[in-house]
């Protein structure tokens, strides 16, 4: 397996972002129950216009699973994690989000999904991520937000 940055400037990249997406996150708006879910809402330009990184696993030339990630000032947002559904339970998202650690060294990492997402939950309380909040967000799906500590600072500010 391989992971490998997308450019998702570029536009065939950016296609294959929306394929992806679709796939995945169809899955969860059922899951959810959802009749508006937002994730399936982005176009292939959205992900063109995104200055979030993107990083994909692959199987030979296979998309496999994407994270896209959020560098915050103090931390690190998973914003979106999707995977192939023909590849669930693979340990996909497990090896995007330690993928993650390794290239984007942080203090703390936070995740969002739906509080009824149960394997997304298991997933994120087993890398130990712990809840720190849940809403109803404005589309009418109950969201939970995990956070993780690593007690690791990703950079070191010095005063002159």
């Amino acid at each position: 397996m391989l992971f490998k940055r997308i450019e998702n400037k570029e536009i065939e990249s950016a296609k294959k972002l929306y394929e992806i997406w679709q796939e995945s996150y169809i899955v969860e708006k059922e899951l959810l129950g959802a009749v508006d879910f937002p994730p399936l809402n982005r176009l292939a330009s959205d992900f063109m216009k995104s200055e979030n990184d993107f990083q994909g696993l692959y199987e030979k030339k296979e998309l496999l699973g994407v994270i896209e990630i959020a560098q915050k000032l103090n931390s690190v947002h998973l914003q979106s994690l999707v995977v192939d559904p023909n590849h669930f339970r693979k340990g996909i998202a497990t090896k995007l989000i330690n993928k993650v650690y390794d290239s984007y060294p942080s203090t703390t990492y936070t995740v969002e999904t739906g509080n009824s997402n149960i394997p997304a939950k298991k997933l994120y309380e087993s890398l130990g991520f712990k809840k720190c909040k849940v809403w109803i967000a404005e589309f009418g799906i109950e969201k939970i937000k995990y956070e993780k500590n690593e007690g690791r600072i990703s950079k070191i500010y010095r005063l002159p």
